[in-house]
């Protein structure tokens, strides 16, 4: 399990002419923090020229307006979860009931709502096939709205990474 850094999504980093309200000296703390979740305050204020001080207060202001989250990251098979799979569903009506109810499953950790061949597209992790099928067959399947889905079963992951959003 590592630390990790993740530039939040859902965070409104946008001024009202579409550019970052993040200036540079926090996005170097943020690329800082995302080499190493747990580096001390101390060492990224000499990388980027603050006092420690200066820097736990941007760290805690970049944390209270949702721009970045510190959080521990396991590889899924290493804690027991053998199956991965995303799956694009199609729904009929209107998403966001479905999206919060498809966020609500433990095994969902993501969910977003697309332009294209699916409505959403979720990414599950169980702990077998068995696990995958019945989260699919009886859980997603059954929600209303579901008009159909499509597994994607991960085979190998070869990169995944949270180091986006500063550059």
């Amino acid at each position: 399990m590592h630390s990790e850094v993740v530039a939040s999504r859902n965070a409104d980093t946008r001024n009202g002419n579409g550019t970052s309200s993040v200036d540079a000296v926090s996005l170097a703390i943020i690329e800082q923090l995302q080499q190493d979740g747990r580096r001390p305050y101390a060492a990224i204020g000499k990388a980027v020229g603050l006092s420690e001080a200066a820097v736990r207060q941007r760290v805690q202001k970049l944390l209270d307006q949702g721009v970045m989250q510190i959080v521990a990251v396991t590889d899924p098979l290493t804690v027991g979860f053998r199956r991965q799979a995303m799956v694009g569903l199609h729904v009929e009506g209107d998403l966001d009931p479905v999206a919060e109810a498809l966020a609500e499953m433990p095994e969902v950790d993501y969910v977003v709502m697309t332009a294209g061949s699916f409505d959403l597209l979720v990414e599950v992790v169980c702990e077998d096939d068995d696990h995958l099928l019945d989260v699919i067959n009886k859980r997603i399947r059954a929600l209303p709205g579901v008009r159909s889905t499509e597994s994607f079963v991960y085979l190998k992951l070869k990169k995944q990474t949270y180091t986006w959003g500063t550059r």
